[in-house]
Formats: C-alpha cells, sequence, structure tokens
C-alpha cells in the first residue's frame, strides 16, 4: 500500500514534535530534509498501523509487540547518552543540534523476541511492596501505585508506554 501524505501534515508533525522535543530537553536531527523523511515515515506508519513506529524499524503490525519502538522509542535515552543520537537519527544531543554535525552511526539495542520474553517474566517476579512499582520504558521513570499514570511526567510517553518494574 502506497501513502501519500500532503506537505502540510508532515509539516505540522514536525513543528509538535519539535516543540514536544524543546519542552522536554531534547533535540530533533538539524538536518531538515532527513528530519522530514522521519517524520513522513512516522506519519505513514501512523495511518498504517494506528501507532507512530520508528521509521528505520520493521514494525510487526501488533501494538502490543511494537511498544518499545513506538517514536520515542524506548532505546532512545541510551543510544542519545552513549552515541549522540537515538537509532534512527531522529532525536540528536545538544552538542550535534547546534554545533550541525554529522549524525554518528548507531547500532540496533532492540532485543530478540525470545530476550524480550524473558525480561518479562523478570519483571513479573513478585515483592512484597504494598504496590507495583512501574516503570516507562521511554525514560526509565519509576512511580508506585495501583495503575500507571496516564501520560509520563517525564517523557509524557502513554500509559501503555509503562511496565511493571516490580510487583
Amino acid at each position: 500500500m502506497n501513502y501519500e501524505i500532503p506537505h502540510e501534515i508532515i509539516e505540522k508533525r514536525l513543528r509538535e514534535l519539535d516543540q514536544d522535543a524543546k519542552k522536554s530537553g531534547y533535540y530533533l536531527n538539524p538536518d531538515m530534509s532527513y528530519t522530514r523523511g522521519l517524520v513522513e515515515g512516522l506519519v505513514i506508519n501512523a495511518h498504517r498501523y494506528g501507532y507512530e513506529s520508528c521509521p528505520c524499524r520493521l514494525a510487526r503490525g501488533d501494538k502490543q509487540l511494537d511498544l518499545d519502538i513506538i517514536c520515542p522509542c524506548d532505546y532512545r535515552d541510551d543510544d542519545l547518552s552513549e552515541y549522540g543520537a537515538c537509532y534512527c537519527g531522529l532525536y540528536v544531543s545538544e552538542s550535534i543540534a547546534t554545533k550541525n554535525l554529522p549524525t554518528p552511526l548507531v547500532p540496533e539495542r532492540r532485543s530478540s523476541v525470545a530476550d524480550q520474553e524473558k525480561k518479562n517474566i523478570i519483571s513479573g517476579l513478585s515483592s512484597s511492596l504494598p504496590f507495583p512499582i512501574f516503570r516507562c520504558k521511554v525514560c526509565g521513570y519509576l512511580c508506585a501505585r495501583n495503575t500507571p499514570p496516564e501520560k509520563c511526567p517525564i517523557c509524557t510517553a502513554g500509559k501503555e508506554r509503562f511496565e511493571i518494574f516490580l510487583q
């Protein structure tokens, strides 16, 4: 299926992402031609799957299986810390953004399905806490309560991006 996305929609989404990034202390790639291409991929994936999966990864088309690659992905902050950019290059470090440096190549962090299943088993282990501890898979924010927040107060990721960290 081929999706033709109007230029205005791409520009609107780019402005939204840029505002969200600035508000949260992040930077978008200053190479606007490249960044527009990534934003177009996000918009296409939103139309295709119903969620903005990373345009540089193969989505499975099942939101539950793809939660880790919905932009901003679970790997963004580790990639930024270690390499100065996220895997697809949409988000970059302050120095890359302000000095207009080239975006480095970032290796894939996403683990195999078997590794993800092991992680789910480990995260399901119980303890004697009065409330479960939820972890935002995007930024690592932890909270102890009966249910995860509707939006992460740190990175604004949605409720579905939280996992039970300890129970």
